[in-house]
């Protein structure tokens, strides 16, 4: 049996803030961000970085109808976790404040961490393959030794995920970063 870290009825009630505290973040993001031009330079990168982490797994997941192992999956079981962990953390030092940091990193391990638990519960119910992939995938940190997998990046997986919401988020993001590091004028 596999020992979760949080337990199960912490992770059902952190599920339900999950959405919620994004507004929290992006509120926090708008009031406390202090972007200059050498903060966007090093964190946007990163966060495209995630953002494009994110849209690769989009295009290799098949929610609740296959077990999802090609792609980025090979490498690492929650890549779009580790996406919005990538484009956390580029928004953040994009917005030139380690508080904001420090909130992102608080929400991500007391929030989205237990979510990927009870995903993984899921998983483990859902798949009977899933238990012996996930003793060769790590669950965050890429591995140096993929799976194998021949499954190549299917568009309509991409769109059918919605992923398009978090490049309109990011673009969005970058701009606001941009307006207040004075890059922007508008009128």
């Amino acid at each position: 049996m596999r020992r979760y870290w949080f337990p199960k009825h912490y992770s059902d009630e952190v599920q339900r803030l999950r959405v919620p505290s994004g507004f929290v973040l992006v509120a926090a993001f708008t009031w406390w961000a202090a972007p200059s031009p050498t903060s966007l330079y090093a964190g946007l990168p990163i966060a495209i970085l995630g953002l494009l982490l994110r849209a690769w797994a989009a295009g290799h997941l098949a929610k609740n109808e296959e077990l999802a192992v090609s792609g980025p999956y090979a490498w690492v079981r929650n890549p779009l976790y580790l996406g919005t962990l990538l484009v956390a953390a580029g928004l953040a030092i994009a917005a030139g404040q380690i508080g904001l940091a420090i909130l992102f990193g608080v929400v991500f391990l007391f929030v989205y961490f237990p979510a990927m638990e009870l995903e993984e519960q899921h998983l483990r119910n859902l798949f009977p393959d899933y238990a012996a992939y996930a003793q060769r995938v790590p669950m965050l940190l890429p591995t140096r030794r993929p799976a194998v997998s021949i499954r190549s990046f299917r568009f309509s997986l991409y769109m059918r995920n919605q992923e398009y919401q978090a490049l309109a988020g990011l673009l969005l993001g970058s701009l606001y970063l941009i307006w207040r590091a004075g890059l922007l004028p508008l009128p």
